[in-house]
């Protein structure tokens, strides 16, 4: 009796331990949306993600669960050999090709890749280097993020100042920005495209109003089919989270002048 008891304590443990290495999240909701003038439409969405971990390497799967099927959305391996890490994208994610105003690329590329990069802290600032050449410079200066991408000719820079978080990029000479502040207990965010978005506490619900400016059409370059104009719009949402752990959503968008009710769980 006692080797049998021994015997199922080592079983035991050895199961524990290698559920220890998994941890297991994931999102479901489900939405009504009476679409304004056009046909209501209910729609459900949940999400089941898996991290297993052994030292200092990592596996992340993303599934979609839908109806009787089980569909792929990412996998994902990154390790460490002490400065290197080797980051391997393993799903090709299979991308939409419809000529419908929004700007989808014309065929559908296989994104499967491995890439492996170096960090060398020199100083305050860090030098990254990976598989393709590229060279990744980045820091903070007197409170000052910067990050500039050699060959893509990019760079981001953040700081907080007096209780703002200002953020700009820079990309082939083209310079986008966003400002967020908080006054009076509203969350206030501004961008270089004019949209502006308020979110504050009422009554022990939470109200985000947006306004969205309007978009210039993009036409075909080629790669990616047009995108079209878009008219300005806002939108206000209002949720709340539920004694069940649930959270409750209503958006109405004047957009397309809808109501949309979205309850929704993160575990």
């Amino acid at each position: 009796m006692k080797k049998l008891i021994a015997l199922f304590a080592v079983t035991t443990m050895a199961s524990t331990a290698a559920v220890a290495g998994v941890a297991l999240s994931g999102t479901a909701s489900v939405s009504y949306d009476d679409n304004g003038s056009a046909a209501s439409a209910t729609t459900y969405d949940a999400d089941l993600t898996i991290v297993g971990t052994g030292g200092s390497t990592t596996l992340t799967a993303v599934y979609d669960l839908h109806g009787a099927s089980i569909a792929t959305e990412s996998v994902d391996l990154a390790t460490t050999i002490g400065p290197v890490t080797i980051a391997a994208d393993m799903f090709d994610v299979a991308e939409t090709n419809l000529n419908d105003g929004d700007g989808d690329p014309y065929v559908d590329t296989d994104d499967t890749s491995v890439t492996v990069s170096l960090d060398a802290p020199v100083g305050d600032m860090t030098i990254g280097l990976d598989d393709d050449g590229e060279v990744t410079l980045s820091g903070t200066w007197a409170g000052v993020t910067i990050t500039h991408t050699v060959d893509a000719d990019k760079t981001v820079g953040s700081v907080s100042i007096a209780g703002m978080d200002v953020s700009v990029t820079n990309k082939a000479n083209a310079t986008t920005w966003s400002v967020a502040t908080t006054v009076s207990g509203v969350d206030l965010t501004l961008d270089s495209e004019n949209d502006v978005t308020a979110a504050f506490g009422l009554a022990g619900n939470t109200l985000t109003v947006t306004h969205n400016a309007a978009r210039a059409s993009v036409s075909d370059d080629g790669t990616n089919y047009s995108t079209d104009a878009v008219v300005a719009y806002t939108t206000a949402a209002l949720s709340r989270d539920l004694t069940s752990g649930a959270t409750l959503t209503a958006t109405y968008s004047s957009k397309d002048d809808s109501l949309t009710l979205k309850a929704a769980v993160t575990f």
